[in-house]
């Protein structure tokens, strides 16, 4: 039988952190490979994030949105990368030369970037719904069960919110 905690709380806590984890590793895996456009490199993100999110797991509030906390750790998991390789330098496994050219990383940056800041004038519903079915991926009847509102009304979100963020250039 599992070893319970004194106030039989933190072996719950626990179970249902890991739960969560469980529950949003499809949506993270959909967002990274949208941010990273590779699939192994998005399956190290995800990994990644998770492995921080365990190591890091006093520091989040249970009751809070676990999703967000766990997109932000992938989101700076993947600008940590671009920052990362923009210094590493590729050896040719032919002819074994160093190769100093690469190709510039600061396009994904400022894309990441613009889209941060559309996404924060968005209002906060239109803001979810187009992070849960543009960005994790979610069907409109799944995003709108998270979301308790109707299929109808979460597709009017997304629409809205796409059409602000096609305005401002996203």
């Amino acid at each position: 039988m599992p070893a319970k905690s004194p106030d039989g709380k933190a072996r719950s806590r626990h179970g249902a952190f890991e739960q969560g984890l469980i529950e949003n590793m499809p949506g993270l895996r959909a967002f990274a490979r949208r941010l990273a456009a590779d699939h192994g490199r998005a399956d190290d993100l995800v990994q990644t994030t998770l492995m921080k999110a365990i190591a890091n797991r006093r520091s989040f509030a249970m009751g809070t949105n676990l999703r967000a906390w766990l997109f932000t750790i992938l989101k700076n998991a993947f600008r940590a990368d671009l920052r990362r390789a923009r210094w590493e330098i590729g050896v040719d496994d032919v002819t074994q030369h160093i190769q100093f050219a690469r190709a510039p990383s600061q396009e994904a940056s400022i894309r990441l970037n613009e889209l941060d800041a559309a996404l924060a004038v968005l209002p906060s519903d239109q803001r979810e719904a187009v992070m849960l079915v543009g960005g994790a991926g979610f069907s409109y009847e799944e995003a709108a069960a998270k979301s308790g509102c109707a299929i109808g009304t979460m597709k009017s979100r997304v629409s809205r919110a796409r059409g602000a963020l096609k305005s401002c250039g996203i």
